[in-house]
This record gives C-alpha cells, sequence and structure tokens, in this order.
C-alpha cells in the first residue's frame, strides 16, 4: 500500500492490513507488550493483533494521524518480520530513513541450494560481507528466510541494495567493495555541494 492509495481515503476509514510470521510475531508485540505499545504510542497508532492467524491492523489513534505515521507503522512492523531486532527496526520511524525489501525468490529462484548459496555469498564468512556493505552506507541489512531487508537514508539503503543485487548476480566481492567505496565518495561530494548551496 503505498502514499497515495492511503491518502485517497478518509481518515476513518485507513486501514493497513499485515500479516507476520509466526516466530516474529512474540517479537514485534514484545515482553508484556511493551514493543507493541511504544510503536503505537510513536505512531499514534491503535495497533490489532489476530494471534492465531498472524495478523495485524493498524489504523489511526486520532484524526490527527497522516498517513506518513501510518507508513511507519507498517514499515516497523515489516522490518521486524524480516528480522531485525527492535533497537534496529525502530530506525525506520525516523522521518529520513526508509525500509527496502528484496526477495531472493523472485531473483534466484525456488530452489533451496541456490537461495541458501546466495544467502552465504550476501552474508560472508563469520559475516563480514553483509558487516562491510553496512559500514561502508551506514544502514542495517537483515537476512532473514528467503529475503533481505535494508534499513537506512534513501541513497544509502538503494546503494547497499545496488551491492547486494551484484552480489546475488554472481559478482566478485572484491568489485563491489570498490564499486561501493567509488558511489559512496560521489554521495559524499553530491552531500557536501547540496549543503554549502543550500547554506544562507
Amino acid at each position: 500500500m503505498d502514499m497515495n492509495e492511503l491518502n485517497s481515503r478518509s481518515q476513518s476509514t485507513t486501514k493497513v492490513y499485515l500479516k507476520v510470521r509466526p516466530e516474529r510475531l512474540g517479537v514485534l508485540i514484545g515482553e508484556g507488550g511493551k514493543t507493541l505499545k511504544q510503536l503505537e504510542l510513536r505512531t499514534r497508532t491503535r495497533i490489532t493483533v489476530d494471534s492465531v492467524n498472524c495478523s495485524l491492523v493498524i489504523e489511526p489513534a486520532t484524526p490527527e494521524v497522516t498517513a506518513d505515521m501510518l507508513l511507519k507503522a507498517s514499515d516497523f512492523v515489516k522490518a521486524i518480520d524480516a528480522g531485525f531486532s527492535p533497537d534496529k527496526a525502530e530506525r525506520v520511524l525516523e522521518e529520513d530513513q526508509i525500509l527496502v525489501i528484496i526477495d531472493l525468490k523472485e531473483i534466484v529462484g525456488n530452489s533451496p541450494n541456490h537461495l541458501q548459496r546466495v544467502k552465504g555469498r550476501i552474508i560472508g564468512e563469520e559475516g563480514r560481507v553483509k558487516t562491510n556493505i553496512e559500514q561502508a552506507t551506514d544502514t542495517y541489512i537483515s537476512i532473514y528466510d528467503d529475503i533481505v531487508a535494508i534499513i537506512g537514508d534513501y541513497d544509502n539503503a538503494y546503494l547497499a541494495r545496488e551491492a547486494i543485487e551484484m552480489i546475488i548476480m554472481g559478482r566478485e566481492h572484491s568489485t563491489v567493495y570498490k564499486y561501493l567505496d567509488k558511489r559512496v565518495r560521489e554521495l559524499k561530494r553530491r552531500k557536501a555541494t547540496e549543503f554549502w548551496i543550500r547554506k544562507p
């Protein structure tokens, strides 16, 4: 559900429906419901959980709640479902942060062996490849089930996605690192230029 779809509905009828993996539902709710309650407070939403069907409904708690708040709450839930801890998922609630999800099956197919091999290349020995991409792009990355999820600002999240897709397509890790280094420097130069242009 995108912003335009949410904005096209009246506040009284706007709801977001989501499914959550059974094993992630407890993480989302938190001990004594703490995590879910904090999410409701941060986004000013009301979240109803159906534990039997592992589904939930997100709706505005007040008429002032914007579509963006609903989307942020939705992204938090999706981040938890994608394997992030609540502490890391919380980052997506910040205004300039987004969640990007890559469905590995859509790219490499359903072969369990192929999926496992690709996930192994993305993670790397002792998690080094994943960590290197996170550090280079200032993002959080989760590889869970058959998806890869990324949290970061728009430019960095999509740069991390590019790097991961290069790895999925079989590019050497050294080639990916060189590409990342070049693109990170370009982004830093661009942001520095934008800062000085905006500066009064």
